[in-house]
């Protein structure tokens, strides 16, 4: 085998962001754990939704721990923080010491002007001709950029549901050029971002995935499940 052929491999024995109870998901740590033998998985992470309120932490690393104690496989406790504002601030929990990586997501547009905007808004906005398709483009490029540089101060980071907000408002991803996927793999090599391409979310597309592994960002498995049975399950992944 290549050496070119082995940076593309995705190893679909890894599974980088599933969902519990303690938060979107629908299932508990044991269960998902369970499910993720019985698909043959060697690695999981746990990357539930956290943020300033969050308290339930500790309780959540315990069960993991525990979990860890009843198979081979290798868990890992994450939590999924959002950009929050252009410059890259995240809404991170209090306490971050019971994280081994963070896991970060745009999943709604920053503004200059503080505010948060949406699917919908943004879609209404594009109707209206408030914004165009490159400037959401330029904004959750930038927004992305600052949120991983920030986020790999504190931990090990990982990208969830890279660029996704632009499939949800109905916009093709050809507004994303080049020099703009060139300018996020750049801030991956730095901050030693991984990553996830993501089954649930099917992004990023396939375009985007070719010029991040030409560009050596490491790529790894994402279900994005918040149901156990849905862990390590693959088929958008296995088409890119």
């Amino acid at each position: 085998m290549g050496a070119e052929a082995v940076i593309d491999a995705l190893d679909l024995t890894v599974d980088a962001h599933v969902h519990t109870g303690f938060a979107a998901g629908r299932d508990s740590v044991g269960v998902v754990v369970s499910a993720a033998d019985r698909a043959g998985l060697t690695a999981l992470t746990f990357a539930d939704q956290a943020g300033p309120e969050t308290t339930w932490l500790p309780a959540y690393a315990d069960a993991v721990r525990r979990a860890q104690s009843r198979t081979e496989m290798t868990l890992r406790v994450a939590a999924e923080v959002e950009v929050v504002q252009p410059d890259g601030w995240l809404s991170l929990p209090a306490d971050l010491g019971h994280l081994e990586a963070l896991s970060v997501a745009v999943s709604r547009l920053p503004m200059m002007d503080g505010g948060l905007l949406g699917p919908r808004e943004v879609r209404v906005l594009l109707s209206t001709g408030e914004l165009t398709a490159e400037q959401v483009a330029e904004g959750l490029i930038t927004a992305t950029v600052r949120g991983l540089e920030r986020a790999s101060r504190y931990a090990p980071t990982q990208l969830a549901r890279p660029l996704s907000l632009f499939a949800q408002v109905g916009l093709d991803d050809a507004a994303i050029t080049p020099d703009m996927v060139d300018a996020l793999a750049g801030a991956c090599r730095e901050s030693g971002t991984i990553v996830e391409v993501s089954e649930a979310w099917r992004c990023p597309s396939a375009r985007i995935v070719a010029h991040l592994r030409a560009a050596r960002v490491t790529l790894v498995p994402a279900s994005d499940a918040r149901y156990a049975a849905e862990v390590g399950h693959w088929q958008y992944l296995r088409r890119v």
